[in-house]
């Protein structure tokens, strides 16, 4: 999904599950991940109002420690935030 404005470029990770979200945050703060836990934004649509914020480089690395960390999500969103 991508979500186009003004502003900066980011990946918005969204959970279905405050649960989900926590677990993230603490893998990502365990493993110096990038990053940080941020409340959903009004324009995405979701569960859990909590989201993960990072810059679009960090993407691919952060799918790939969460693969290797069996970490859930529901969607990632690529928007601009201002």
């Amino acid at each position: 999904m991508e979500v186009r404005g003004m502003g900066e470029a980011k990946v918005v990770i969204t959970f279905e599950t405050t649960t989900q979200a926590m677990a993230w945050e603490r893998a990502c703060k365990e493993h110096g991940l990038p990053g940080r836990l941020i409340p959903m934004p009004v324009v995405i649509s979701a569960n859990c109002g909590l989201a993960w914020l990072a810059s679009p480089e960090d993407r691919d690395v952060l799918l790939r420690w969460a693969e290797e960390l069996a970490l859930r999500y529901d969607q990632i969103v690529e928007m601009e935030m201002g």
